[in-house]
């Protein structure tokens, strides 16, 4: 089986040429390693093919007595997650669908996430020579500020990834730093920047190690702007080493950590299911998609 990959080249100096293969698809792993009983995995994109419409036609067709939405986001935002459940209950409520459907909305402290991560880490870490330590950026998708600011809790749970990778990776003296990628627009961004902040280790000569801390898969964020475009940036500013950490992807970590949720949403028997059941996001962040206790 391939892992999830895309083929990166430069095309005669236009540009990077993109090549997708098919790949399995990370539930199907999981449905390999489950004792969930008889089950079938669909497939949503929210912003690309398979949409919500075609899956739900998909799904009404197989007459399920219940659906499981599990998102490959670990941090909940009203962007992305959010979102997407939304568009998913407005189609299924368009096609028919009356099957009883079940939401997970978050996992960022799930213990096969944190565990794939780390492992990732400290593999970078040990391929890291020379006589200054490292920088370690835990980079993640940012958001305008105003999204934040308005309660939604993506920062928050970000800073509860990094902490327990933190906890889990166990190294005292690691210099590390949380930071946000992929900002468009003229709006204020949640910060610091992942850019600025390899800028500035480079500067310093510093070893640097970005880890994606808010992907679960390779894709154009990963791989050409960490990969490419910022690996570019580094090695301008002087930094000596530039390493970036793979994305969870099909770890059997990550992937039993998957089949534990959907386990864990089915038993708990809520609407919208936490890797903990109940609300984990403090009250002040109102963007959580579960009322405060």
């Amino acid at each position: 089986d391939r892992h999830p990959v895309l083929e990166l080249g430069e095309d005669d100096g236009q540009g990077v040429k993109i090549v997708i293969h098919r790949f399995p698809l990370w539930t199907e792993y999981a449905a390999r390693r489950s004792s969930l009983g008889e089950f079938r995995v669909f497939i949503a994109m929210r912003y690309w093919h398979p949409r919500a419409r075609e899956t739900v036609r998909q799904v009404a067709a197989f007459a399920p007595e219940q659906v499981i939405l599990l998102p490959l986001y670990p941090q909940f935002s009203t962007t992305t997650t959010g979102s997407s459940l939304q568009e998913w209950q407005r189609e299924a409520e368009a096609a028919g669908l009356k099957a009883t459907t079940r939401a997970l909305c978050c996992y960022p402290e799930e213990t096969g996430f944190v565990d794939a991560v780390v492992a990732g880490l400290r593999d970078a870490l040990r391929r890291v020579e020379g006589d200054k330590p490292p920088r370690v950026l835990f980079s993640a998708h940012g958001l305008p500020k105003k999204i934040i600011d308005g309660g939604d809790p993506y920062q928050w749970q970000v800073e509860q990834s990094v902490a327990a990778v933190l906890g889990r990776l166990g190294e005292v003296n690691l210099d590390w730093q949380i930071c946000y990628q992929s900002r468009v627009g003229p709006l204020e961004w949640i910060g610091p920047a992942t850019d600025s902040e390899i800028e500035a280790a480079g500067r310093e000569g510093r070893p640097i190690i970005v880890v994606p801390v808010a992907f679960v898969s390779e894709h154009s964020e990963t791989l050409v702007e960490l990969d490419i475009e910022y690996r570019h940036l580094a090695e301008k500013a002087g930094a000596p080493v530039y390493i970036r950490v793979a994305t969870a992807g099909t770890e059997a970590a990550f992937i039993a950590g998957l089949a534990g949720l959907v386990g864990s949403a089915i038993a708990a028997g809520r609407p919208v299911c936490s890797q903990v059941g109940g609300r984990r996001c403090p009250a002040e962040w109102r963007g959580c998609p579960q009322a405060v206790a």
